[in-house]
């Protein structure tokens, strides 16, 4: 079975969303469930522990190149997602994907030209994107 089109994802969220029609309602379930998503990888390190968070300064060298710098950036995670924490984050991105399908239904944009949009930014720019 192929995924679904970000287009087909949102006519199903359109179809789906009955309750939460308004705007207001849209935005403020969109915030939680970004929350939900953060509470998720949080209690996968936190009580879980099968993830670990060893945050530090990022140190870079001033004379690297920027292909050096991003290969010296680390990402302050060790270990991985265990099956149960891996279910958790995965339910609450796609709890998140269904609210943002939803806000830019409403407000008449198509993900799918996002995404080209985002990718062709990316293309273009390269490296120097830094976002």
């Amino acid at each position: 079975m192929s995924a679904p089109s970000l287009q087909a994802f949102q006519d199903q969220v359109s179809e789906l969303l009955l309750r939460h029609r308004s705007l207001l309602d849209v935005l403020s379930k969109n915030g939680q469930s970004n929350a939900s998503v953060n509470r998720a990888v949080t209690k996968a390190i936190t009580e879980c522990g099968c993830i670990e968070l060893h945050a530090t300064k990022q140190s870079f060298d001033m004379g690297a190149d920027l292909e050096s710098a991003r290969e010296l950036a680390g990402t302050h995670v060790e270990g991985h997602l265990c099956e149960n924490c891996r279910e958790a984050v995965s339910t609450e991105l796609g709890r998140n994907l269904f609210y943002m399908s939803a806000l830019a239904n409403l407000l008449d944009i198509q993900l799918d030209e996002v995404v080209d949009k985002e990718s062709q930014k990316c293309s273009t720019l390269g490296i120097f994107n830094l976002s």
